[in-house]
């Protein structure tokens, strides 16, 4: 077995927005409730479409994983690092909290159960990282998924 990357400690910022990841079938159009203002991310396989947004605005009967928080690891990263998720996940798997993870262009994210998030926190901390408070940001996008403001 060759040694583990061992990442610098890693700052997590732990976003207050309750969040769901939910399943649409494939090729389904993106529903207008599914929209996030922390976290919203869209991806789409030949067997499904799935969406993370904000637990608040998912269907009752639309099959969904949440409530859960997220974690952003403060970036951006550099794009050639080696371990980052290693170091998170690691501290996480061996307390037996389940995750799911998400990357962007600058960053890596990590979601838990939000009865799961303290204690995820606490396993990053004990290992050296820091956890602290987002402040969300509202995005000034007016992609495709959002409609302008008039």
């Amino acid at each position: 077995m060759t040694d583990q990357p061992n990442p610098a400690p890693l700052t997590l910022l732990k976003f207050p927005e309750k969040l769901a990841i939910v399943r649409l079938g494939p090729g389904a159009d993106l529903p207008q409730w599914a929209e996030s203002a922390s976290l919203f991310s869209v991806t789409a396989t030949a067997a499904e479409t799935s969406v993370i947004c904000a637990t608040r605005s998912v269907p009752t009967k639309t099959p969904h994983i949440g409530p859960l928080t997220a974690f952003q690891v403060q970036g951006p990263l550099d794009p050639d690092a080696v371990g980052i998720l290693h170091s998170l996940l690691a501290p996480l798997a061996e307390a037996r909290v389940p995750v799911y993870t998400l990357s962007t262009f600058d960053t890596d994210w990590v979601l838990v159960r939000l009865v799961d998030a303290d204690r995820a926190a606490e396993e990053w901390r004990r290992r050296g990282h820091s956890v602290t408070a987002a402040v969300p940001a509202t995005p000034a996008s007016s992609g495709p998924h959002r409609k302008k403001k008039k």
